[in-house]
């Protein structure tokens, strides 16, 4: 970990490093981000493996204008007018990913949807141009902390876990961005933030609902982790396995169990749970495609990022 001062030599090393799969934080108008290349499974999986007790919640992509916007997502009528207020700025809209966005279904969680965002701060603005990959970044604290405004406050929370802190000083708001749904014609605020709800309503000019305000409706929004469903293969899913039954594929981690041949997918081979993670969407898709009707999953151990592997896991084999 190094904290230096965000000199454009120092941006365009950042840059590298982001290339290059590892971690940088990044002061951002609102807080400093743990920023990791999006198109990058194994470097997105070590953001959740820095953070701590992770959870696969899709993340938030950062990218320098509107245009790089366009390559990865779906923009509605209201998502352009909203663009067009807030942008650069701290605002998130959550929109429709295309097919060939080349983001890593873990920055997803595996959802149809995608939230990104075009930052003000100059600093952020200069990295991203520089990277010229979409750049996944939630705030670059341990879960559950105070969100990092400085970047000392990264130091402490993080510490060696990442490769290099970008200084710009305290950042503006302090406050997250504000995220809303716009895949449909029902604007849903997601998380308030340092855009108001007055704000978006002004520019939309019609009323912006609240998640508590759609109730059980089946209007309810694609957002982060809501819907078990959207981590469910086809198959079904068998937890646990120690044997392969008739019929069935593998989800192996590590030595796979025996009579699996060309029925497979490994998450890792050598047991690494980051690889594991970046890994674990792809699997389970291509494995689902092969028309089994069951799953096997190996055991994955309950530990860092085994959690959050467990955890999706769990969904994924969830009655429905």
């Amino acid at each position: 970990m190094l904290i230096v001062k965000a000199t454009e030599d120092q941006i365009k090393r950042a840059a590298q490093e982001l290339r290059a799969g590892r971690l940088v934080a990044f002061p951002t108008e609102t807080v400093y981000g743990l920023g990791a290349d999006a198109t990058n499974g194994q470097a997105v999986a070590r953001i959740f493996e820095a953070k701590g007790r992770p959870r696969f919640n899709p993340l938030i992509v950062h990218l320098p204008d509107g245009v790089a916007a366009e390559r990865i997502a779906s923009f509605t009528e209201k998502a352009n007018r909203l663009a067009e207020a807030f942008w650069p700025g701290p605002l998130t809209l959550v929109l429709s990913r295309r097919p060939k966005s080349g983001i890593s279904d873990l920055v997803t969680a595996g959802l149809d949807t995608i939230a990104i965002r075009v930052p003000r701060h100059p600093i952020a603005h200069a990295l991203l141009a520089a990277a010229g990959v979409p750049v996944a970044a939630p705030s670059a604290n341990v879960s559950g902390h105070v969100s990092p405004t400085t970047a000392q406050h990264v130091a402490e929370d993080l510490g060696g876990k990442v490769s290099v802190i970008l200084d710009g000083g305290p950042t503006d708001h302090g406050l997250e961005s504000t995220v809303v749904d716009v895949t449909s014609d029902r604007v849903v605020m997601l998380r308030p933030g340092a855009v108001t709800r007055e704000q978006i309503e002004a520019v939309l000019g019609e009323p912006v609902l609240r998640m508590d305000e759609l109730g059980a409706s089946k209007d309810r929004p694609r957002s982060p982790g809501q819907l078990a469903s959207h981590y469910a293969p086809r198959a079904k899913v068998r937890l646990n396995a120690t044997d392969l039954r008739p019929g069935e594929v593998l989800l192996a981690f590590g030595p796979p169990l025996p009579g699996s041949n060309g029925r497979c997918e490994n998450l890792s081979p050598t047991s690494d749970l980051v690889e594991a993670a970046a890994n674990l969407f792809a699997a389970l898709r291509r494995l689902d495609a092969t028309g089994a009707e069951t799953i096997a999953v190996m055991p994955i151990p309950e530990t860092g990022l085994g959690e959050a592997i467990n955890d999706r896991l769990r969904r994924a084999a969830a009655d429905r």
